[in-house]
């Protein structure tokens, strides 16, 4: 069985291609790079409608299958930005129609679980799902996957783009941010956010902006990195201490720090536990991870109607029925 996904949630928009052993046969990605401030919905949709058929033949060339080959067509039903996500879900239309082939919306979160545990001989994880528009802890309980934890604003990419663009850094700033902080040598006091297994990031963007001023960016990225990656392992450490598993896997643009890796890996070892990351495309938002996701959800019997692929912006990971395990 093989399965093209469409990722089309934010900024990305990737056509992916995987068989039923989660092998890859192609997993292409464009980016979207606003001109100047954030990501303007619109003009991402208007991106991704533009460049889209041309990502599509790239995966379907390096997959070097024919379309009659593929056996079900998967899309980033939600959640995401509303007009990238209706872009994604035409063409996805579009190719089911054409193609006669079944069609399945994904959540995008849990796909990024299901890649993680496609690629590595891990059971049962923890995911650290941690990107641009969301921050959540994430575990398999009860027929569905639970959220622990997530942040109560802003997600955690979202925030270091936003200091980024004060300080005139490159979107997105996640990368910049992580160098800088190799350099920094002093560490700042910034508040420390955590609310029971919820966390918040606003506040701290705040007092990061406040230190411009006085202190090296080095010193502020080097904090600002240090403060934020505690939480989260923090609140990730203590759902595995709940759950009692011995497994914790990394998701999203943000898991490829190698700060937020080593800090993870830490608290892993000194739980005997094992931790896992995917390969930087795989963390990243990708076309394969939905692809995957809709193969493992069509052989569980799950196939929708057109009527059945309306996007959802807020589409909340624990709203999803995992039938597939």
């Amino acid at each position: 069985m093989i399965c093209l996904g469409i990722e089309s949630t934010a900024h990305s928009f990737g056509v992916g291609i995987v068989d039923e052993q989660c092998r890859i046969l192609a997993n292409e990605t464009i980016m979207y790079s606003p001109k100047q401030g954030g990501i303007h919905p619109r003009e991402a949709a208007n991106h991704h409608a533009d460049k889209g058929p041309a990502v599509l033949k790239l995966a379907m060339e390096k997959a070097g299958i024919s379309k009659q080959e593929i056996d079900v067509v998967a899309f980033a039903q939600g959640p995401g930005l509303g007009p990238c996500l209706r872009t994604g879900a035409t063409m996805a239309r579009a190719l089911s129609l054409t193609l006669k082939k079944p069609i399945v919306g994904v959540n995008h979160c849990v796909a990024h679980l299901e890649i993680g545990r496609g690629m590595f001989d891990c059971q049962d994880p923890v995911l650290l799902y941690v990107s641009g528009g969301n921050t959540q802890v994430i575990a398999f309980a009860n027929g569905k996957y639970r959220v622990f934890g997530e942040t109560l604003d802003i997600g955690i990419g979202n925030m270091l783009d936003k200091f980024g663009r004060e300080m005139d850094m490159p979107f997105p700033a996640g990368p910049t941010i992580e160098k800088m902080a190799r350099d920094g040598d002093q560490y700042l006091d910034l508040p420390y956010s955590v609310k029971g297994m919820d966390i918040a990031f606003s506040g701290i963007l705040t007092a990061a902006l406040a230190k411009k001023e006085k202190h090296k960016i080095e010193d502020i990225s080097h904090s600002l990195q240090e403060t934020t990656f505690a939480m989260l392992v923090e609140v990730t450490e203590r759902a595995m201490a709940h759950l009692g598993t011995s497994e914790v896997l990394l998701g999203g643009g943000v898991a490829q720090n190698k700060r937020l890796q080593e800090m993870v890996t830490i608290m892993a070892s000194e739980r005997d536990a094992r931790m896992f990351v995917p390969p930087g495309p795989l963390c990243s938002d990708n076309g394969a991870m939905i692809a995957w996701n809709g193969l493992l959800m069509n052989k569980a019997g799950v196939a929708h109607d057109i009527s059945e692929t309306k996007v959802d912006q807020r589409y909340r990971t624990d709203d999803v029925d995992v039938v597939w395990r």
